[in-house]
């Protein structure tokens, strides 16, 4: 059996937004037993100029659904982007999980070649869906996962590389 650009791209989003799941749960708890307002670690950000780790949930589980959504040629959920609790958050990646499970594998069939364009305000980027999937989309996941994992362990959320990895016991 050939590994498809569906195995290279809806597997590990998935396994990467449970981990992340997993991370947010961790930094809820420790929010919760050190008497910390939850609000201050949904705030909080790595640089003044970067994202909270609310955004930075809120663009890795965009960036996920898109991934999947454009590739299978399906219709690409539109979420709120309202999250204010880890809850929110949490729901926010369960659906996100959802859509990526919920998509057939065979609709991904061809789509290593099809074209994909995304348009920003100041910028406008084409790929086909192989460079797509491994020069922007995973890379862009897993940088704002690690970003939240980051601004977690920098508030001094007890996290370690097996939470990010999903390697945990």
């Amino acid at each position: 059996m050939a590994f498809t650009i569906y195995d290279a791209s809806v597997p590990p989003l998935a396994f990467m937004l449970e981990n992340l799941a997993h991370v947010l749960k961790v930094g809820e708890a420790h929010a919760s037993e050190g008497k910390v307002p939850a609000k201050d670690y949904l705030d909080a950000r790595l640089a003044p100029d970067m994202y909270s780790l609310v955004k930075q949930v809120q663009v890795a589980t965009d960036m996920s659904k898109g991934c999947g959504g454009r590739l299978a040629g399906a219709e690409i959920p539109k979420y709120e982007d309202n999250e204010t609790s880890f809850a929110d958050l949490q729901a926010r990646i369960a659906k996100t999980v959802a859509f990526l499970r919920g998509l057939d594998a065979a609709a991904f069939a061809g789509s290593e070649t099809k074209a994909v364009t995304l348009k920003f305000p100041n910028a406008e980027f084409n790929f086909n869906g192989k460079d797509y999937v491994n020069n922007f989309a995973l890379p862009n996941v897993y940088f704002h996962i690690t970003m939240a994992y980051a601004i977690l362990r920098h508030r001094g959320v007890p996290l370690g590389k097996p939470d990010f990895m999903g390697r945990r016991g």
